[in-house]
């Protein structure tokens, strides 16, 4: 059976989606509309997709049943992402899925209220990398995980030549867009979601933020592009998660056992290779093994997609979620409940300033079930 999605947006990150969707099997685009025309021609013409030339045309020819990719810029995901609801129409939207906690309880009320799919990026946690950690943590190979670290820090990205960051299609990387928005809000998910889907909801945020680097494009305040944070779960280990685009590029987390630490330096590559080292006694002093051993699944996972750029991700990993849950009749990994949580905590975070304090959580969720291949 052909599953159909239809994109709503088609700057940077649509190429990324689509050069994934070359490698997944049965999806079929059926729709492609942008507010900017000659984007959209380009856009259409070099992926040989069919396009909308309004907004009214694109959701009134969105199938029953498919699904709605939102890749447009974050100020306009809580619009967009409830015209398509409120058209009837299951959506899968770019993080953050709103920019205000107050938008993305509306958004997920009025999906629950209208029985559709609302799900957010990102989706690496169906990826192998996140799958094979959390195998990992249910056969308690490092032992009872005590603490968690974990950086997702892009190095000193203002002084990068981003200008000239494109897309496959010539999109430039839209850098006024993610300084406003904030390095937080664009990338924690990338491990908060592999968190939230091992240990469910996180109760309390002592988080801290700020904008190191002040008027970076010459076009006033940004959101801050640091923040520090650490997270209490429900049943879970204590966690500390740092976004940056100023400190080194680090993208490593870290499982700390009893019996040792589960280890992984790319959160960006489904392929990511996942190592456990075993701690030991040396005469008199406790180290953790120089030659940690790699942990596997040991059977075929899911498609995967060539590096481009930073990442070796499958971006439509999600979508295919819901297409297939759609289809099955059965919950949705990538569960509303889970897209509002994620937005929480993460807002929490960007917004925690200088002085906020403890902040506890007001939504919940429950941990994700693993992937088939992954139990």
């Amino acid at each position: 059976m052909t599953r159909r999605i239809s994109i709503l947006g088609c700057g940077f990150v649509a190429d990324l989606y689509l050069r994934s969707l070359q490698a997944m099997e049965g999806i079929e685009v059926v729709g492609v509309y942008d507010r900017d025309a000659t984007r959209l021609d380009h856009f259409c013409a070099h992926w040989g997709l069919p396009k909308k030339t309004s907004l009214t045309a694109f959701l009134a020819d969105a199938p029953e049943g498919g699904v709605i990719l939102n890749l447009t810029n974050p100020s306009a995901h809580y619009e967009l992402n409830r015209a398509c609801l409120e058209a009837g129409h299951h959506v899968y939207s770019e993080k953050p899925l709103a920019m205000e906690l107050d938008e993305a309880k509306a958004l997920c009320a009025l999906a629950t209220e209208r029985g559709l799919l609302l799900a957010s990026a990102p989706c690496s946690v169906l990826g192998e990398t996140a799958q094979t950690l959390g195998y990992a943590l249910r056969k308690g190979i490092a032992g009872t995980p005590r603490a968690i670290y974990a950086e997702l820090d892009d190095g000193f990205v203002p002084q990068a030549a981003y200008r000239k960051w494109l897309s496959e299609t010539g999109a430039p990387w839209p850098y006024e867009d993610e300084f406003r928005t904030g390095c937080t809000l664009e990338h924690a998910g990338y491990y908060l979601s592999w968190l939230i889907s091992w240990f469910g909801s996180v109760r309390t945020v002592v988080a801290a933020s700020a904008e190191t680097i002040p008027d970076k494009t010459g076009t006033g305040l940004m959101a801050p592009d640091l923040s520090i944070a650490t997270l209490f779960f429900e049943t879970g280990p204590v966690t500390r998660l740092t976004c940056s685009i100023v400190a080194p590029h680090d993208h490593s987390i870290r499982i700390i056992g009893d019996n040792g630490v589960l280890r992984c330096d790319a959160a960006w590559d489904n392929s990511a290779k996942v190592s456990y080292a075993k701690r030991m006694n040396l005469r008199r002093k406790l180290v953790e093994s120089p030659f940690p051993r790699r942990v596997k699944l040991g059977r075929a996972t899911h498609p995967k997609v060539k590096r481009w750029g930073a990442a070796a991700m499958n971006f439509m990993l999600g979508p295919a979620e819901m297409l297939e849950a759609l289809e099955q009749d059965r919950p949705c990994r990538l569960s509303t409940a889970f897209a509002l949580h994620m937005t929480e905590v993460t807002l929490a975070m960007q917004n925690a300033g200088e002085t906020s304090g403890a902040q506890r959580m007001t939504t919940r969720c429950d941990p994700m079930e693993p992937m088939p291949w992954a139990r």
